[in-house]
């Protein structure tokens, strides 16, 4: 449970919420494999931070919405800048999986 659940629903949990009423969106993990191998959030993909302009493989097309998270949001904060920078129009950083309050695949 994370300090803003006292609140209500996380950011992160708001984010995946618009993610899945977002047609066409891509949600994308940008931690390291074995991060996302511990657990990651159903519908995701993993996309390291340090290969995010490899997402033009995934998403070629750069009006798709992309919603980024990371563990905390602060690499992912850093994706969503840099996929700005590749052209990117629909970046939203969601935040962090820590503070998700949902279901985890492992």
């Amino acid at each position: 449970m994370g300090i803003f659940s006292i609140f209500g629903k996380s950011s992160t949990d708001r984010g995946v919420q618009k993610f899945m009423e977002t047609r066409v969106a891509v949600l994308v993990d940008v931690r390291t494999q074995e991060e996302y191998a511990s657990g990651h959030i159903k519908g995701s993909v993993n996309i390291p931070l340090n290969a995010i302009s490899d997402i033009e493989e995934d998403v070629p097309d750069r009006q798709t919405p992309v919603f980024v998270y990371c563990r905390s949001g602060a690499r992912s904060g850093r994706a969503a800048e840099l996929l700005r920078q590749l052209g990117y129009l629909h970046v939203e950083n969601i935040g962090g999986i820590i503070s998700y309050g949902g279901e985890v695949v492992r």
